[in-house]
């Protein structure tokens, strides 16, 4: 018998079957997912859970995750019950040719009636409409045979040439390395073939292959590497049309126990795509039709005004009601219509004297509120663009790009130097009163100050007069950043968005070397121990400076008044504004003569 008699036949046996079905209620107990995958009514993959035999899903639990499928062996992607489809794994035909030999895999011919008969060709139908017949390759075709609904026997396909693969473009199929035609409407079960204009050109190049499949269009684009990656591929997606049975609606409807559309808020239309019909949820509803009232997937009603739908629909003075499928608008107090903007809108009710004072009223204040909020808004805003550009240009001014190229360049000062903001530090000063000046020098000010956390620091507010000063300041930051070392002041961080540069340092209780030395209250507390424990402090600190430090430094500027002493007279070397960086492959540096002498 031909191929289009064996389809005729297995047609034939699947009406017979459906006829001898009716349309049964699900079980509350039914397992609705099968791994990853919903399985929802009218299918199910046990007895009593399903419609009738096309509708069974076998739950395979060998795979981890579980995989359901079609007949044991054609893989489940997706159901959906709104669109009437069901999405599975189709496979792919393919054509080689190595040296001189020919080769086929083993699904080169697909025979697609196994599908078909599977599903006892009534319920369902390869979408005409989602897939698309697709040759890929050189001097290849791909030729599809098969019944329609109607019994009509057809053959069809499409035919890919090219010369190199060189020649071909991306994208959609055009004919050349890659064609696309439609699939006849109605269709119910097909052989597909792949073959070669010539056996001594096919397919294109030595160790290429020609590939043939039925493929959900929105699913594939082709690409030139397809001709050597296809060949890893076994299957694709494929979408099919399903419907309940092969009777009209109106045909349907005429025995309510084998009807399917079991929810009261539902409707049937007929399948575009052969016989049979479907079911769907009236219009503000949603769930599933084939489920009787009372189950919690059936057809509920929709809350628009949950969802927000009606915004778009209504004046923005009414308020959202729900009803049964549907939603209602209601003006507010004084105004009548349907709240619809489509329909009468809400328009003040007549005969009540006071709309017209209302209305302006409430026209006049929403004038004045938006007049109030975007002056407030324009001015806030030009007042933070004006704030944000003159820190940018005190930022650039107190060499905050040199100091940021500088710090690059060194590991680690990025994440040690904290940025402190201008309203902190004038806080921690008492707005930089003079009362809380520790010390005047060449290059600033210090000043103590309290922080938020209840930290004494010292902050030094720096002299800039021109660019070499710029240079000190940013000089002193990039040293202090590589030096730790307990006789050597510890620098906090830095704020650069005022007007004159700031640097914060730990505070030091006891003054400097020179109040001591000079100071004839004080001086006779340093006794020559301390003195030479002092001095031998101060010599350990540079010789770290010189030698020990990342890269040498070289301070110039060393004297009694940049010598600080904590409440235990231990000294701490500060004022790095004069002192310079000394690379590694340098054993020698000529500078200028820096700092006082004292």
């Amino acid at each position: 018998m031909d191929m289009v008699g064996k389809l005729l036949q297995q047609l034939l046996l699947g009406v017979i079957i459906l006829a001898a079905t009716t349309a049964s209620i699900p079980n509350s107990n039914c397992e609705r997912m099968c791994g990853e995958v919903e399985i929802p009514y009218p299918f199910g993959t046990s007895e009593g859970c399903y419609l009738d035999k096309p509708f069974l899903i076998t739950c395979n639990h060998t795979f981890p995750p579980p995989k359901p499928f079609l007949d044991i062996d054609l893989p489940v992607v997706d159901i959906s019950v709104p669109n009437g489809e069901l999405r599975v794994s189709n496979p792919v035909a393919l054509l080689c040719k190595r040296g001189y030999s020919t080769y086929k895999r083993n699904i080169a011919t697909v025979d697609y009636t196994r599908i078909s008969a599977l599903l006892n060709l009534s319920s369902f139908r390869i979408s005409e409409t989602r897939n698309k017949i697709t040759a890929v390759g050189c001097d290849v075709y791909t030729y599809i045979q098969g019944l329609d609904h109607g019994q009509k026997g057809f053959t069809t396909g499409c035919l890919s040439l090219c010369d190199q693969n060189l020649s071909v473009a991306n994208g959609p199929c055009s004919g050349v390395g890659c064609c696309q035609t439609s699939i006849p409407k109605g269709a119910t079960g097909y052989i597909l073939n792949v073959r070669s204009l010539s056996n001594d050109t096919l397919p294109g190049g030595k160790h290429q292959c020609g590939y043939g499949f039925i493929i959900e269009e929105q699913a594939y684009k082709f690409s030139s590497l397809d001709f050597r990656n296809l060949k890893n591929r076994t299957t694709v997606p494929l979408v099919l049309d399903w419907a309940i049975g092969n009777k009209t609606c109106k045909d349907a409807q005429k025995n309510k126990t084998s009807y399917a559309c079991k929810a009261t808020q539902s409707y049937c239309y007929d399948s575009t795509n052969g016989p049979g019909y479907r079911c769907i949820c009236s219009s503000g509803y949603h769930g599933n039709p084939y489920l009787p009232d009372g189950q919690d997937d059936s057809c509920q009603d929709i809350d628009e005004c949950k969802l927000g739908h009606w915004k778009l629909a209504c004046n923005a003075t009414t308020t959202c009601i729900n009803t049964d499928g549907n939603y209602t608008c209601t003006c507010p107090k004084g105004y009548e219509g349907d709240g619809r903007i489509d329909g009468t809108d809400c328009r003040p009710i007549v005969g009540q004297s006071n709309n017209k004072i209302i209305s302006i009223a409430l026209g006049v204040s929403i004038s004045l509120l938006v007049l109030l909020v975007g002056t407030s808004w324009v001015y806030w805003g030009l007042k933070k663009r004006k704030l944000i550009k003159l820190k940018e240009k005190w930022f650039q001014q107190n060499g905050g790009l040199m100091l940021q190229q500088r710090l690059q360049h060194h590991t680690g000062s990025m994440d040690t130097t904290k940025i402190y903001s201008a309203e902190e530090l004038k806080k921690a000063t008492d707005n930089y009163n003079k009362s809380n000046i520790l010390g005047q020098g060449g290059y600033g000010t210090v000043y103590k100050g309290v922080l938020a956390d209840n930290k004494v620091v010292a902050i030094k507010k720096s002299k800039i007069g021109d660019q070499s000063q710029i240079e000190q300041f940013i000089n002193e930051v990039v040293v202090l950043t590589q030096i730790n070392h307990r006789n050597v002041v510890k620098l906090l961080g830095c704020c650069l968005e005022t007007e004159v540069p700031l640097l914060v340092y730990e505070f030091i209780t006891n003054g400097t070397l020179s109040d001591h030395i000079h100071n004839k209250s004080r001086s006779s507390l340093l006794s020559w121990d301390k003195r030479l424990k002092i001095a031998k402090e101060t010599a350990g600190a540079l010789a770290y400076l010189h030698c020990e430090a990342s890269m040498p430094i070289i301070h110039r500027d060393v004297k009694t008044a940049n010598i600080l002493l904590d409440g235990n007279h231990i000294a701490k070397v500060s004022d790095f504004g004069a002192s310079r960086l000394v690379p590694l492959d340098q054993t020698q540096l000529t500078t200028l003569v820096q700092g006082t002498f004292v």
